[in-house]
């Protein structure tokens, strides 16, 4: 079966990163999955938040949003209503989460990096866009710590990406776009390490149920999903020898 756009249900959307896309931020990353693109950046400060004080660890959290015209109609800017909306703060707490997994907090010292997500184009998949190039920002960030020699290695635990999948029509659908997402019976987003452990899996049924042979379809198609996405990452990152052999340790 071919799909609206001519892929077939275990086929990822078209997918580049591009890093160092502002000069300002420690590390950066854009991605264009589909028609979904994503500007994510790290950025370092020397604080923690108040309950870290003292410990000597580090923080990594998120921030998403949504510009305006991202979509087919305008939307209102946060700031505009004087709040983060429950869909956007409920996005950056996943991001936040599965970065964290990523790296071995307590060597960073008492700094927190900020991933800011701003979704400049959305046609579906973009909390997992924002994963899967928010890491490849957040490890340009720790190169960035690591050159200045604010730490001595890199400490990286776990290479993270992200990717959606569904049931639409009774089939199961690798990395959904918004009309396939609009119209599934089971909405899905996995997070996974290199070694294709979980870091979350959500998975809804938003107009009908799903087994367990399903979800086990699921989880193989997300899995090989990620598996393609993870290689894209060690490529645009374009490892030294050194980092290659700490992303295999990773695995």
């Amino acid at each position: 079966m071919r799909r609206a756009d001519g892929r077939g249900l275990r086929e990822l959307r078209e997918i580049s990163f591009e890093r160092g896309v502002n000069r300002y931020a420690e590390g950066s990353a854009l991605v264009r999955w589909g028609d979904t693109h994503v500007l994510c950046t790290a950025s370092l400060e020397e604080k923690v938040p108040p309950f870290m004080r003292g410990d000597g660890a580090g923080w990594i959290t998120a921030e998403y949003a949504m510009l305006p015209r991202a979509t087919a109609q305008r939307s209102p800017r946060d700031a505009a209503k004087g709040r983060v909306n429950g869909r956007a703060s409920e996005i950056q707490r996943l991001i936040g989460r599965s970065l964290r997994a990523a790296v071995e907090l307590s060597q960073l010292g008492e700094r927190t990096v900020t991933i800011d997500c701003d979704v400049l184009q959305a046609d579906g998949g973009t909390r997992t866009a924002s994963i899967s190039a928010g890491f490849i920002a957040l490890f340009d960030a720790l190169r960035f710590m690591r050159e200045t020699e604010k730490i001595t290695e890199i400490p990286l635990k776990k290479q993270i990406a992200a990717v959606s999948v569904g049931k639409v029509g009774g089939r199961i659908m690798l990395d959904l776009c918004y009309e396939e997402d609009a119209a599934a019976e089971v909405d899905a987003n996995l997070v996974m390490t290199g070694a294709g452990d979980f870091i979350e899996l959500q998975g809804t049924g938003e107009g009908g149920s799903f087994s367990r042979a399903e979800l086990a379809e699921i989880i193989a198609a997300g899995w090989n999903g990620i598996a393609e996405i993870q290689r894209m990452q060690r490529d645009v990152l374009e490892l030294s020898e050194g980092e290659r052999e700490l992303f295999d340790r990773c695995v």
